[in-house]
C-alpha cells in the first residue's frame, strides 16, 4: 500500500523548486561563529528564519527554541492523523568558514552540480526535505504519524543544537539526518577525542642547558610512547562498520626564542573513537603509555587538558526502521539494497536522543573544501528516499 502511495507522490517531487530553494539557502551566510561572538554571516539566525519561512507555508507548526543568542533550532511539525509516532528529519543549518574560498557565495550551477558553501554539507538534504514536505502537501496525503523537520545549530563544531534536542526528552521515534554520505545508509559513525597533552620543564639559558630541563626533551618521550599506538589499534577487535580506532599527533608548539631552554611544550592530538569508548577510557591509555615513557625520570612533569573537541560516536541496530526503511526505499528505486556502513566523520546522530541514521545526498569529499558541491540528481533521489521511508514508517 505505501508503494502505491510513494508512486503518486513522488510524481509531484517539483524538482526545479527545490534547486531553488537549495540556491537561496547556500545564499544566506550562515558559517558557524566558533568561539568568536554570532554576528551576521556567523550564526544561523537567518537561516532558521528561512527553513521557518518555507516550514510555516507549507502548512507545518513551527516552533524554534534558542540555543545561544542568535543561534536557534527550527521545528516544523506535520501532524498526523493519529500522532503515535513520528520521524525527525534533521540537518545542520551551519556551514563551515570560506577563508581561502572566495567564489562561496557565488553560487554556479553547471554539469548537473551546483556550488557554493554549504551545498552539500547539508543544504542540499534540507532541501530534499521541503520537497518532500510540499509533495505531501501538493496531493494532499495525510500521514498516520508525525513528521518533524528540524534545523539544527552549531554542528560543525559543539554540536549544541543537537545535544539540546537530546536533553529537551524524546521528540521522536526515529530520525535520519542528511550529511553527505552519497546517500548510502550509515547507522554508525566513529567518535572523536581531541586534546593537549603538556610537558613542564625549568627555563635557562641555551649556553647552560644542565641549569633548566628542556620541555621539548620530555615532549619527545610522549612522542614515543605513542609510537606503535596506530599498531595496537589495528591490532584491536574491529567493529563491524566503523574499523579500528585511529590516533594522530597534529599540532605541537614549544619554546620562546633559540637560546632558551623551553620550560613548556604543548601537543595536540586526535584520537579517532568506537562506538564503545569514551573519553574515560583514552585518558585512562593515554596515561598508562605516557607513565611507562617516563619512568624513571623524576623531573617528567606533564597534564593532560580537557578536550579540545569530543564528539560521541554512533551505533544503532541496522534493523532499526528507520534504517531498513531507506533500504526498502533503494530496493524500490534503484532496485538494489545498498546494505549499510559508517559514516566517516562526526555527525549530530548520537545526541539526537533517538535512533538516528545518517544518509544524505552529496559527498565527504566536498565537504569544507574550497569548491564545494552537490550532484542535483542526488538531491532528487534523496527527496524520492526520504518521502519513500516517510511513507513506510507514518503512512
Amino acid at each position: 500500500m505505501a508503494g502505491d502511495r510513494f508512486e503518486d507522490v513522488q510524481k509531484a517531487i517539483d524538482r526545479e523548486w527545490m534547486f531553488r530553494s537549495l540556491r537561496e539557502m547556500i545564499l544566506i551566510r550562515s558559517e558557524n561563529p566558533f568561539d568568536d561572538a554570532p554576528a551576521e554571516g556567523y550564526r544561523e539566525t537567518e537561516m532558521a528564519g528561512y527553513l521557518a519561512g518555507q516550514l510555516s507555508t507549507l502548512g507545518l507548526e513551527v516552533e524554534t527554541r534558542e540555543v545561544r543568542p542568535g543561534r536557534p533550532n527550527v521545528f516544523g511539525r506535520l501532524k498526523g492523523k493519529q500522532g503515535r509516532s513520528a520521524l525527525m528529519l534533521a540537518g545542520h543549518m551551519d556551514t563551515a568558514r570560506t577563508t581561502g574560498y572566495p567564489e562561496a557565495y557565488d553560487v554556479k550551477e553547471t554539469n548537473g552540480r551546483m556550488y557554493g558553501r554549504g551545498a552539500c554539507d547539508m543544504k542540499a538534504a534540507l532541501a530534499a526535505y521541503l520537497g518532500v514536505v510540499r509533495a505531501l502537501r501538493d496531493t494532499g496525503m495525510r500521514l498516520n504519524g508525525d513528521l518533524i523537520v528540524c534545523g539544527i545549530v552549531d554542528e560543525e563544531y559543539q554540536m549544541l543544537g543537537s545535544k539540546a534536542i537530546g536533553q529537551a526528552g524524546r521528540m521522536a521515534d526515529q530520525g535520519i539526518i542528511g550529511e553527505p554520505t552519497h546517500l548510502n545508509v550509515c547507522p554508525a559513525n566513529k567518535g572523536r577525542v581531541s586534546t593537549k597533552i603538556i610537558t613542564r620543564g625549568r627555563a635557562a639559558h641555551s649556553s647552560v642547558p644542565e641549569k633548566g630541563i628542556n620541555a621539548i626533551d620530555q615532549m619527545a618521550k610522549v612522542i614515543r610512547a605513542f609510537g606503535d599506538y596506530n599498531r595496537e589499534l589495528l591490532g584491536r577487535t574491529p567493529h563491524p562498520l566503523c574499523g579500528h580506532g585511529r590516533f594522530t599527533p597534529g599540532v605541537i608548539h614549544g619554546g620562546v626564542q633559540v637560546n632558551m631552554v623551553p620550560d613548556v611544550c604543548e601537543l595536540e592530538v586526535d584520537r579517532r573513537t568506537l562506538p564503545g569508548e569514551s573519553r574515560e577510557s583514552v585518558y585512562a591509555e593515554f596515561h598508562e603509555r605516557i607513565r611507562r615513557a617516563a619512568e624513571g625520570d623524576p623531573d617528567f612533569v606533564y597534564e593532560i587538558t580537557a578536550p579540545t573537541w569530543l564528539i560521541a560516536p554512533n551505533d544503532i541496530s541496522p534493523e532499526e526502521p528507520v534504517v531498513t526503511a531507506l533500504r526498502a526505499a533503494h530496493q524500490r528505486i534503484f532496485g538494489k539494497d545498498p546494505g549499510v556502513e559508517a559514516f566517516v566523520a562526526g555527525s549530530d546522530a548520537p545526541y539526537m536522543g533517538f535512533p538516528t541514521v545518517i544518509c544524505g545526498p552529496g559527498g565527504i569529499a566536498q565537504a569544507h573544501t574550497t569548491c564545494e558541491f552537490v550532484d542535483l540528481q542526488e538531491v532528487a533521489d534523496a527527496a524520492r528516499l526520504y518521502l519513500h521511508a516517510v511513507l513506510q514508517l507514518l503512512g
